[in-house]
C-alpha cells in the first residue's frame, strides 16, 4: 500500500481527509443510529477498495523530448526552485554549457504552502520562484551562457513533462537540497525522474547553508 504521508502536502491532504471521514460518521450518528452505522460501513468499504483492492495504474509511458532542434545545440533543462542559484548549480551548468552551443532552460516550480495551494493562492510562491530564477539567469549570462527561464507547474514531475514536450532537452538537471533538507528527495523525484523521462539525468545536490558559511569564511 502507498504510503500517504511521503510528503507535507499528501499529509496535510490525509489529515484532511482523515477528519471528513470521521465528522461524516459522527452527523449521520447524529441523525439516526443506524444511518451512522450505514454511514461507517460505507466510507470504510470505499477506504479499503482505494488501498486495498482497487487495481494499481500502469506506469505512465516514458516520455521523450519531442521538439526538433538544430544538430549542433545542445539543449539543457534545469528543473530547481530554493537551489536554483546555489554556486554549484551554477558551476555545473557552466561546465555543461561549455561543451559547444548550448541553449540551456531553466525551470522552477512555483512552490506553494498546502493551505495556500487548497486556496488556489500562488501568487506569492510564483512571485518567489521568479526572483530567484532571474538571479540565477543573471548569473548565468555573465558566464556567456545562453540561458532563459520559466515558472513552472507546482508539481515538479509535470513541470518537466511540460518543459520536455515544448523544449526537446537532450539532458536534464534536477538540482536539490541536500538529504534531510530536500522535500525532492523525500519524495523520490529523482527516482521517479528516471523511470518516466527517456532523457540523460544528472542530480546536483546544492547546499545553500554551507555555500553561505563559504562566503562568510
Amino acid at each position: 500500500m502507498r504510503n500517504p504521508l511521503r510528503s507535507e502536502e499528501e499529509a496535510f491532504r490525509f489529515v484532511l481527509l482523515t477528519i471528513g471521514y470521521f465528522a461524516l460518521i459522527v452527523i449521520g450518528a447524529i441523525i439516526n443510529t443506524w444511518v451512522g452505522l450505514a454511514v461507517f460501513v460505507v466510507l470504510t468499504l470505499v477506504v479499503a477498495y482505494v488501498a486495498f483492492i482497487r487495481p494499481r495504474n500502469e506506469p505512465p509511458p516514458r516520455v521523450a523530448p519531442t521538439l526538433p532542434h538544430p544538430d549542433d545545440e545542445r539543449r539543457i533543462l534545469v528543473i530547481a526552485n530554493e537551489t536554483v542559484g546555489g554556486d554549484t548549480l551554477c558551476d555545473l551548468v557552466v561546465e555543461k554549457a561549455r561543451d559547444g552551443n548550448a541553449n540551456v532552460l531553466i525551470v522552477a516550480p512555483a512552490l506553494n504552502t498546502p493551505l495556500r495551494h487548497l486556496a488556489t493562492d500562488d501568487v506569492a510562491a510564483r512571485a518567489d520562484a521568479q526572483a530567484r530564477l532571474d538571479a540565477s539567469l543573471e548569473r548565468l549570462r555573465k558566464h556567456r551562457v545562453s540561458a532563459r527561464g520559466e515558472i513552472g507547474d507546482p508539481d515538479p514531475l509535470q513541470a518537466i513533462e511540460d518543459a520536455l514536450r515544448t523544449f526537446g532537452a537532450d539532458e536534464l538537471i534536477i538540482s536539490t537540497h541536500p538529504e534531510g533538507r530536500s522535500k525532492w528527495l523525500e519524495q523520490g523525484l529523482v527516482e521517479e525522474a528516471r523511470r518516466r523521462f527517456a532523457v540523460p539525468i544528472t542530480h546536483v545536490v546544492v547546499d545553500l547553508e554551507a555555500e553561505r558559511e563559504e562566503v562568510r569564511g
